[in-house]
């Protein structure tokens, strides 16, 4: 019994398509390997005095006794420079950057 071939160019496009969805695949994975501080539509905020923080709506005020990052040094995803680095500091009342005592 004879099995029915594709013709050459089916079986290269169908390669080709295989290759670029492994690709693709393997290019979102790495750039989603660390999780996201907040979801989409949201940004982080800094609990003052303290080394808490929350996520805000887009468009939204940081709730009371929060503040926002200061600019350039906003954590974006899980064990980031910034994400560390707020882990032992935070703001005081004035907006001072201060190292959090253990």
């Amino acid at each position: 019994m004879r099995t029915a071939r594709r013709p050459r160019r089916l079986r290269t496009a169908t390669a080709a398509l295989a290759v670029t969805g492994v690709a693709l695949a393997v290019l979102t994975s790495a750039c989603s390997t660390a999780d996201a501080v907040c979801s989409g539509g949201e940004y982080p905020v800094l609990y003052v005095g303290s080394t808490g923080s929350a996520c805000v709506p887009d468009g939204q005020e940081p709730p009371k006794g929060y503040a926002r990052y200061p600019e350039g040094k906003v954590p974006e995803h899980v064990d980031d420079k910034w994400w560390t680095y707020w882990n032992t500091h935070t703001l005081d009342a004035d907006g001072n950057i201060i190292e959090v005592s253990d």
